[in-house]
């Protein structure tokens, strides 16, 4: 792989599957301000329409109920698909083992096929948690992974495993044009309170006064990306024509505890910090090497992370007042 990637295709209509999630709807979003139209396909099992409400209106949006598990099927003309459908925090796909295992491998079947039929650039949302907890650091994209199959995670992790496996098939034995990106650790607006990710359960427990759960003792680390940073990055590969798989995340990496502590500094917070049970197979250390992203994609973070941290407190904020302005 070498040289800078390039936008050789034009891209008019594009098919999001999980366009409604945290990430998918982002995703829309700046498609739609490219002026690409969007079909956004989701079950709502983990989004919402909530999140994509202000996109109702415009005339190059549709928004589709469906489960890509099941079936997919979009009429017309599609040049991008984005597979982005998976539950993708550890409440949820453990909550939902059998639907990510489904999703990561018949989803990708699906996606796939639909890509193929319609001769269109298919990239796969894949994830940093398929290196599991890391025995390189930083991680490159060369880098196998050290995953438990059979532990309360490997559904998540083997799912997208499994969906790269996949997605490599049909791009070698198909001729589809395929591209995976791996993405790390994204925060920012529409993000779920009750996710359980780190940063929406630290940002929601600070502005509440709660006391503030860090697991074990904090010493563990993950590199924390802004949502617009990361949807920019998956965009360039999108248009790319690079295979990958690449990593998309900000080698900005801190411990658990200074993520808590920071927080609780942003929000003006008097919230404790209270230690629990660090969780099964919880990897020690997360950062990306993302020199294959700037290379072969001209692509790199930007938005600092107190300033990303700065606008999603503000985001959590104003949402939590709506909420309970609705509840009243």
């Amino acid at each position: 792989m070498t040289g800078p990637a390039r936008e050789p295709r034009t891209i008019r209509r594009a098919v999001v599957t999980g366009g409604a999630g945290f990430l998918g709807s982002h995703l829309c979003e700046q498609l739609l301000e490219r002026g690409v139209e969007v079909v956004c396909l989701d079950n709502f099992l983990t989004g919402s329409p909530d999140n994509v409400l202000h996109l109702m209106e415009h005339p190059g949006f549709r928004l589709v109920r469906c489960d890509v598990s099941e079936f997919v099927h979009v009429p017309g003309e599609v040049d991008l698909v984005l597979h982005f459908a998976s539950p993708a925090s550890p409440i949820d796909y453990l909550r939902m083992p059998i639907e990510t295992l489904k999703v990561g491998s018949l989803g990708t079947l699906h996606t796939l096929g639909l890509a193929h039929e319609k001769q269109a650039r298919y990239v796969l949302a894949s994830t940093s948690e398929v290196y599991g907890d890391p025995l390189q650091h930083p991680q490159t994209e060369e880098y196998w992974g050290n995953v438990n199959p059979v532990g309360p995670r490997g559904v998540y992790d083997e799912a997208k495993r499994f969906g790269e496996a996949m997605t490599t098939a049909y791009r070698t034995s198909k001729g589809t044009d395929t591209g995976i990106v791996r993405i790390f650790n994204t925060y920012g607006p529409r993000m779920r309170a009750d996710d359980g990710r780190a940063i929406p359960a630290f940002v929601s427990q600070a502005l509440d006064g709660r006391p503030l759960t860090v697991a074990g003792d904090g010493s563990q680390t993950r590199s924390i990306c802004y949502v617009d940073d990361t949807v920019a990055g998956i965009l360039a590969m999108a248009f790319s024509d690079q295979p990958g798989p690449i990593n998309i995340g900000n080698p900005d990496e801190l411990s658990m505890l200074r993520l808590a502590e920071w927080i609780v500094e942003l929000t003006g917070s008097s919230s404790p910090i209270d230690f629990i049970d660090l969780p099964v197979d919880d990897p020690k250390v997360r950062r990306p090497d993302t020199t294959r992203a700037r290379e072969l994609l001209g692509w790199q973070p930007g938005v600092p992370s107190e300033d990303g941290l700065r606008r999603t407190v503000e985001w959590f904020a104003g949402h939590l007042a709506a909420t309970r302005a609705q509840a009243v």
